[in-house]
């Protein structure tokens, strides 16, 4: 079942989520473990992001379709749907999302095999609330820089192009 978590109600969160001048990015958290689920999306919300949560692979693809994400965190060993195989349904739509892998065992040799699942991170459960933030802030920073990258890379449209030539404040002074 996919839920949105409520964020807490401390002076500290919401002073923090007044002072952002962006919109606060959107993670779906997956996990079957409910206390890590809570954990985990109360830590994220009281750092200003917007958490939905979900408590499997297929309840986490079903949200995947439902709404759009910043950022994809879930766990590998899980009932109906496991992380890795989420993270290839996630790749085969083309759903260019960074993805936190966490687990406590996490899958090298499945992940050596599929260097096109193209994760973000992986923790390693147990994981300190300082790491899951670190990891957080890594992957969107990451997918922050290639977009911008990306646009940088971007063809002009040649109609969008206006000559310096013909700005008054460029042309020859008689």
């Amino acid at each position: 079942m996919n839920m949105s978590v409520e964020p807490p109600h401390d002076k500290a969160a919401s002073a923090l989520a007044q002072g952002q001048t962006n919109p606060p990015h959107r993670i779906l958290l997956v996990d079957d473990d409910a206390s890590i689920r809570q954990l985990s999306a109360k830590v994220l919300i009281r750092f200003g992001y917007q958490v939905d949560a979900a408590e499997d692979g297929e309840a986490g693809w079903k949200a995947l379709h439902a709404a759009n994400y910043d950022l994809l965190i879930t766990d590998q060993t899980m009932p109906k749907l496991s992380g890795v195989e989420l993270i290839k349904k996630l790749r085969s739509a083309r759903m260019n999302l960074p993805v936190v892998l966490a687990s406590a065992a996490l899958p090298a040799e499945e992940l050596d095999q599929n260097p096109w699942l193209q994760l973000a991170a992986t923790l390693l459960k147990p994981f300190t609330k300082y790491e899951l933030l670190g990891a957080v802030k890594a992957a969107l920073s990451a997918t922050a820089m290639t977009a911008s990258a990306q646009n940088l890379a971007r063809p002009v449209l040649a109609e969008a192009v206006i000559p310096v030539s013909s700005l008054p404040q460029w042309r020859s002074q008689p």
